[in-house]
């Protein structure tokens, strides 16, 4: 059923802005074929929290030039500026790469488009997500006004992580992302990113990123996500992993608006390998979904899911887990945990597991837990002198260690902390 969307652009400014940024006629029809999709499809599928009213289209695609770093910018970034590209409303402020001498590409994807557009053509919206799975995934493509393109060539692996920073710094703006990662065969990477957003003004952000891992490469991935209170968020990540490769997923989603999240993994190769864990701290009013899924297609491939969240104030959030083992992939193996711990009586946290297993010969096992904070805790640490905020923030901080500390990404590690400190105080 078509649905009106009341976007502010139609099929001629969605061409002309393609072809003023110089894109190649395929990407110029692919942006209008992904308009004329969208209000066709319906919105993502999402248990138990109403998005429909939710409105995702607000706000100009046209955003302001800024230019330079910014002191926040600058402290998030610290002292290595090397391997590092930061953009601000979704325009380059900042970029270095001295791995560009191994042949690693990494650089906005306008600029991708322009240089190497046979890669981007190769793997934008190709395997990983698709223009037709729901109404967000076809409107960033078609509304796309930022991202982000890595390519790591075949055999090189990087002995250091190369970082991003994304900020919306325009009240009343949408930010359409879009990031592809490419590890090719037997190379290895590590990518970490941060989505920053300022002021409770509202504002849209609507990210896809497509991380594909060739045979017997190796990822690493780190996601930082502080946006506003103004913020309403689609985030959409997706990972492809070939014969013998590993996708390690290390997120934490710490938004302070309402947020939908959707972390996939598909399994395609024979002995293939993630594991996807994540944090969340949840707070005042703001409604959370987040919808992680390994698919298991490829013989003998293993997935694991991690998930920690603490619920605040009269902060809700869903937590679906789902390992799916499809027929043909059999001795995979697929395990999940989910635990969600509520800090108030207004709070509500919902941890749901899912097994679907469509395959003989496969291992799979799922845990979940769902409770409020121990009083008995509280009360002991409050008779030794703590206050019960003091008491409160170290029971979130031992609640999430369990996550946090098993990450592979120390640098992500060391800003979820700072991250979590700041939401529990």
């Amino acid at each position: 059923m078509t649905v009106e969307l009341n976007l502010a652009v139609n099929r001629e400014a969605v061409a002309e802005r393609a072809t003023r940024l110089g894109e190649p006629s395929w990407m110029v029809a692919k942006r209008q074929d992904a308009l004329d999709l969208a209000p066709t499809l319906a919105l993502p599928k999402v248990e138990k929290i109403k998005i429909e009213g939710w409105n995702f289209t607000e706000g100009t695609t046209e955003l302001e030039t800024v230019t330079g770093l910014s002191s926040d910018i600058e402290a998030l970034i610290g002292e290595n500026r090397d391997h590092m590209l930061v953009t601000r409303n979704g325009q380059l402020v900042h970029a270095q790469n001295s791995e560009a001498a191994n042949g690693v590409i990494f650089t906005t994807l306008e600029d991708a488009l322009k240089q190497h557009p046979e890669l981007v053509e190769k793997y934008f919206m190709t395997e990983g997500v698709q223009v037709n799975e729901d109404r967000l995934a076809a409107l960033n493509a078609a509304l796309r006004n930022g991202g982000t393109f890595l390519y790591v060539p075949k055999g090189v692996k990087l002995s250091v992580p190369m970082q991003a920073i994304y900020t919306l710094e325009q009240s009343g703006a949408a930010l359409y992302h879009h990031a592809i990662i490419v590890a090719d065969a037997d190379s290895e990477l590590t990518y970490i990113e941060n989505f920053v957003s300022y002021g409770d003004e509202a504002h849209n952000v609507n990210v896809v990123t497509e991380v594909f891992v060739e045979d017997n490469a190796k990822v690493l991935f780190g996601g930082v996500d502080t946006l506003s209170k103004g913020a309403i968020t689609y985030m959409n990540r997706r990972g492809v992993v070939k014969q013998g490769a590993k996708l390690e997923w290390a997120l934490g989603h710490m938004n302070d608006g309402h947020t939908v999240t959707e972390t996939k993994t598909h399994l395609v190769g024979n002995d293939s390998f993630s594991d996807t864990k994540a944090v969340t701290v949840g707070r005042g009013e703001q409604k959370q979904n987040f919808n992680v899924r390994t698919d298991h297609f490829g013989k003998g491939s293993e997935g694991f899911i991690l998930i920690h969240g603490v619920q605040k104030d009269s902060a809700t959030s869903i937590f679906n887990g789902t390992s799916m083992i499809h027929h043909g992939a059999s001795k995979s193996n697929g395990v999940q945990t989910e635990r969600v711990l509520m800090l108030s009586e207004k709070a509500r946290g919902d941890a749901n597991p899912i097994l679907l297993i469509d395959e003989d010969d496969v291992m799979a096992g799922h845990a979940a837990s769902v409770g409020r904070v121990d009083e008995l805790q509280l009360y002991y640490l409050m008779s030794r002198g703590l206050s019960r905020k003091e008491a409160e923030r170290l029971v979130v901080h031992g609640f999430l260690q369990p996550v946090v500390s098993e990450l592979a990404i120390d640098s992500v590690k060391e800003r979820l902390v700072q991250v979590i400190e700041g939401k529990v105080n």
